[in-house]
């Protein structure tokens, strides 16, 4: 059936006229008469009596009345796919690393539904090797991870640094100390992330090249996690900044003499796989706001 037959068939019935619906759809009348003689043959049946007045038959007013959900749900396909080539709307799969999933996006993704509420966000948490390797599998469209690895192959953009600092509880040996150094960890128990993680690797590289021998460490598998061992007094951490607003009770926060800050920005496929109007979107989006000198 074609759908422009059907909808000249509404506009007859909504205007009670060929003339009216001829202009509406701007087609000469004799094109409006043709296509409603085409739709009658189609379905074999009268839907119009001609007259002085344009009236409804008995089946016109049943396939009016059943077609009127068809012709609802076309006008809806056509704007939702209007809104997806404009990139006004669509499905946006995209992956984040802590901290900044708990601590930075959920404020800039409330603002960018806010400016686009027909675009799907789904946020995949995890590990930057684990994203690295969803994007591959196309599972997410881009990652906002730290740096990856040389050898995976895609496109890196960093837009800021995360800043570490050493978390202790506010009784510890070492709390009256302005500046932590590496060697300073001797001695007392670190609580460290999980081995795949890169700023567990980071940190490790610095106490390497401080010759600082094997430590007591005490390994938690989640970053954000990390401050309330601290609170609990299992140890002391080198944690993001930013998750200590406010720091919590009975605990203070140190800056190191060797920084351990990381780069964070967006993972992609790069140029070759162009991104859709909407996963650019939200792409643009964190580019501008966290590619400012703010959150350097």
């Amino acid at each position: 059936m074609d759908m422009k037959n059907l909808k000249t068939f509404h506009l007859i019935v909504k205007y009670g006229s060929f003339i009216r619906a001829a202009e509406e759809m701007n087609y000469a009348q004799s094109t409006v008469t043709m296509q409603m003689q085409r739709l009658e043959t189609e379905l074999g049946v009268e839907l119009l009596e001609r007259g002085k007045t344009i009236a409804l038959t008995e089946a016109g007013r049943l396939f009016y009345e059943q077609s009127l959900q068809i012709m609802n749900r076309l006008e809806q396909l056509q704007s939702s796919l209007a809104d997806i080539q404009s990139g006004d709307a669509g499905h946006v799969r995209f992956g984040v690393t802590e901290p900044t999933a708990s601590y930075r996006l959920p404020r800039l993704l409330g603002r960018f539904q806010a400016m686009y509420p027909k675009i799907k966000l789904s946020v995949d948490i995890g590990s930057s090797s684990g994203l690295a390797e969803k994007i591959h599998k196309g599972e997410v469209d881009f990652a906002l991870c730290s740096a990856p690895d040389l050898t995976v192959g895609l496109y890196f953009e960093q837009l800021f640094h995360e800043k570490f600092v050493v978390l202790l509880p506010e009784d510890h040996v070492l709390a009256n100390r302005s500046i932590i150094v590496p060697a300073d960890f001797q001695g007392h128990r670190l609580l460290i992330t999980s081995v795949t993680c890169p700023y567990r690797r980071k940190l490790e590289m610095a106490l390497k090249e401080a010759a600082i021998t094997p430590l007591d460490t005490m390994e938690i598998g989640g970053m954000t996690a990390l401050q309330y061992y601290v609170e609990a007094g299992l140890g002391i951490a080198l944690v993001p900044e930013i998750g200590l607003n406010p720091i919590p009770a009975g605990t203070v926060a140190r800056s190191m003499d060797v920084p351990i800050d990381m780069s964070i920005g967006l993972l992609s496929r790069g140029p070759e796989a162009p991104l859709t109007q909407a996963v650019a979107k939200i792409y643009s989006f964190l580019q501008q706001e966290l590619g400012g000198t703010g959150h350097r």
